[in-house]
This record gives structure tokens, C-alpha cells and sequence, in this order.
């Protein structure tokens, strides 16, 4: 659906005879170009003409603003309907119906205010209708993107399911747990075709983690076993190890594509203190929880931050309806505000359309204020026939005129093109 407004100089003539020649020229039975309609344009300040000037720029940039604020609404709106027809509406009426019988909003816009607040008036409303589209679609998409990572937690592998979604009572109810002040089962997933290489090497991951020397009962073993202070004649660390308890590894569940198993590893150790001289030096507690989850993830193995909970999986799933239903609903508001909405953009495009042939023609036909301006709904695949016959019929430019004027195109009448 593409449209031609038009505007010529009455020439001191009676509108009709304009009219009339404007119908000749493109819109007859000898050049069935397109469909004619009256255009109303309504009698706005005028200012001066250096305003004018000025404003004739501003209203081309304005133009294509309101443009594309329309183009947004159509494609969200498309996006929302999942490709169902839309059928928009301006004014409770389809968008040609309106174009066709166009007529100017007095109650919306006065027509007597000075034509740079009424430009300004008219783009702001629509800057704001664009302003709440941003916020409403934002919005829209994080529910999306929280909905889908809810989605993903429940429903991918092992090793990014949310595993209170995943594991039963049943099956927890057959894996030794243990959460002790030095002992702790962490649960580890691993892809299906690093079975064989996990459960072979699993007692020996992080093995420079834990120090478990001790004292060398070998040299004087008169004292084994009675209360005695070493101190920091003892290398904890002449002896290291992995933190993963043997024989206490369990295999969990397992699904497509990869293995949880349960790992019982020690938590941390204790340095205890000793004396340098009379000064005691204070013990500390190394925790292994942090390093050896990065072992594991240097061969691709992931430790899952898990505690069981059976009334987890319940909170879930109701988490992720609740995520739904909210989503849907923020679907169906966002449908209903780009209806709405959709008309509000294009009566303020349609108005500053109409401004444009406005103040173009003030600029081109002098004052007083005396030109007749046309629609033009162009048959289809009619554009260039028509163009040629309107430059041809109302123009009094040469064919060299007709050509590019810096890389504008040029014509000697009021033309502009309008695809909503």
C-alpha cells in the first residue's frame, strides 16, 4: 500500500480547477495510475518564513522518527501474534480508511498553535510511546530469559538441571550423605564417556591438596601413641594426598547424556600452632572444598552446588508455573498496548505528514496560503508511471530538472512518497 500526497498552486484559480488537473495527470481513464482522494489540510500559523525554513528540516527528521516508531509497533506486534494475521486499526478504522478520509485532530492538535510546538507537541507524544515500548518490551524480555533459564535448570543434563528437580527420595534415599565438621559428600557430574576415566581416577584428583604427614615414629617409637607436642618439628606436608575419602564414591542417578556420583571428601585441615622461641604462632583451618572443584574442573568433571531438599522440587515447579503465567500475561498486555498504541503513532505520523505539505508548499508557493493538495493510492507496481505523468502534467521543470539536485530527486510540485 503505497500513497503519493501532492500539492500545486491554485494560481489565484478556483481549488477545483487544481483539483481537476490533478486527477488528469495520473488518476484518469486514460492514465489509470492510481486512486485520487482529497487531501484536507487544515489552515495552520505560518510564522515567518525563516521559521519555516528552519522547521522544513526538522519535520523530514521528525517524519522519519514518528516512522519508525510505527515500524516498531508493527514488529513487535508480529512477533507477539507469532505470525497470525494483525489486523491494526487507527481509530476504531483500517489504516487506508483513515489515510483516505483523513482529517485533522483539532482536539488533539490545535491548529492555531505556533507550528514548532505543535511539531514539538506531536513528536513528543510519540517519543513517549516509544519510550514505553522500550520499558514494556525490556520488561517482557527478562520475564522471557527468567522463564527459560527456570526451563533449563528443570529440564537440562545432570550437569545443569537443578538436581532437586531431578532426584527422587527414592534415590537419595540410597546415598550415604555426610556433612560433618571434617567430612562432606559432594556430588559430581560427568559426561557418560568419562565413566571408566572418573571412577579409576577419582580417589587421586587434587592429590597435592591435603598434607598427611606426621610425626617419624620410625626413629624412636617408645612414645607411639601418648600425648606428645611435636610442633613445628613435624612436616604436615611431606606427605600429600587427595582430599577424597576412599571407597566412598557412589554413583547417584544418570540420565542421556551424563553421571552424578557422590563423593565424600575431607573438608579441610587444621595447621595446628607451635611456638617460634616464646611467641606461639596460632593454627589455621585450610579449606579444600574451593581447590579440589577446581581439579575437577580441569578434567571437565563438575562439582554441583547441591543440598537435597524434598520440598524443593515442589517450590520449582510452582515457581516456574507462577514464571508463566506471568509471562503470558505480560503477552497479552503488551498485545493489547501495541493495539492501542499502534493507532496513537500513526495519527501523529499522518499529522506531521501533513505539516510537511504544509509548510513545503508555503516555502514553494509564496504567501498568501493558496495551493490544493491531493492522495494519490498508487495501483500496484504504478509508481514510476505515475511519477513520470505528475512530472510531466504539473511540472514546468526540463528534463535535466527531472534528474537528481545534489543527489536529491527533484520535482516542481509538492511530492511526498508515504508507505505505512
Amino acid at each position: 500500500m503505497s500513497y503519493f500526497i501532492a500539492a500545486i498552486s491554485n494560481g489565484g484559480g478556483a481549488p477545483e480547477q487544481a483539483y481537476r488537473k490533478m486527477q488528469t495527470a495520473g488518476a484518469c481513464p486514460e492514465k489509470p495510475f492510481a486512486e485520487m482522494f482529497k487531501f484536507e489540510v487544515p489552515s495552520l500559523t505560518v510564522g515567518t518564513l525563516d521559521t519555516l525554513m528552519t522547521l522544513s528540516d526538522d519535520l523530514v527528521k521528525t517524519d522519519q522518527v514518528v516512522e519508525s516508531i510505527v515500524r516498531k509497533i508493527i514488529a513487535t506486534s508480529a512477533e507477539l501474534f507469532e505470525g497470525k494475521r494483525i489486523d491494526h486499526s487507527v481509530g476504531g478504522v483500517p489504516p487506508a480508511r483513515y489515510i483516505q478520509q483523513f482529517a485533522w485532530d483539532s482536539a488533539k492538535y490545535p491548529n492555531r498553535r505556533p507550528l514548532k510546538e505543535l511539531v514539538g507537541l506531536i513528536a513528543g507524544g510519540a517519543a513517549g510511546i516509544e519510550e514505553e515500548l522500550k520499558q514494556l518490551t525490556a520488561s517482557f524480555a527478562d520475564k522471557q530469559i527468567a522463564l527459560q533459564e527456570a526451563h533449563r535448570r528443570g529440564a537440562g543434563n545432570l550437569m545443569q538441571a537443578d538436581l532437586n528437580d531431578v532426584l527422587t527420595e527414592d534415590i537419595m534415599r540410597s546415598v550415604n550423605v555426610v556433612d560433618s565438621e571434617y567430612l562432606k559428600t559432594v556430588f559430581i557430574a560427568v559426561g557418560k564417556s568419562t565413566k571408566e576415566n572418573f571412577e579409576s581416577t577419582i580417589e587421586s584428583i587434587g592429590n597435592e591438596l591435603v598434607g598427611y604427614g606426621g610425626p617419624d615414629w620410625s626413629r624412636d617409637g617408645s612414645k607411639l601413641g601418648k600425648p606428645i607436642s611435636f610442633g613445628s618439628s613435624v612436616d604436615r606436608h611431606k606427605v600429600r594426598g587427595s582430599p577424597v575419602v576412599p571407597g566412598s564414591t557412589q554413583m547417584v542417578h544418570k540420565d542421556d547424556d551424563s553421571i552424578l556420583y557422590a563423593v565424600t571428601i575431607l573438608k579441610g585441615q587444621y595447621e595446628s600452632g607451635y611456638y617460634e622461641g616464646d611467641q606461639f604462632q596460632a593454627g589455621t583451618k585450610i579449606d579444600f572444598e574451593t581447590e579440589f572443584a577446581q581439579a575437577c574442573r580441569e578434567k571437565r568433571y563438575v562439582v554441583r552446588d547441591f543440598k537435597w531438599d524434598s520440598t524443593q522440587a515442589s517450590k520449582s515447579a510452582m515457581a516456574r508455573e507462577q514464571l508463566q503465567v506471568e509471562v503470558d500475561g505480560m503477552k497479552s498486555a503488551l498485545m493489547r498496548w501495541c493495539k492501542t498504541h499502534y493507532g496513537d503513532a500513526f495519527v501523529a505520523w499522518m499529522h506531521i505528514k501533513v505539516i510537511r505539505v504544509f509548510v513545503e508548499s508555503v516555502l514553494r508557493y509564496g504567501l498568501p496560503v493558496d495551493f490544493t493538495a491531493v492522495l494519490y493510492k498508487i495501483h500496484p507496481g504504478k509508481d514510476g508511471d505515475l511519477m513520470n505523468a505528475l512530472d510531466k502534467a504539473l511540472g514546468n521543470a526540463t528534463e535535466e530538472d527531472l534528474g537528481d539536485d545534489d543527489g536529491e530527486e527533484y520535482h516542481d510540485f509538492v511530492l511526498l512518497k508515504f508507505d505505512p
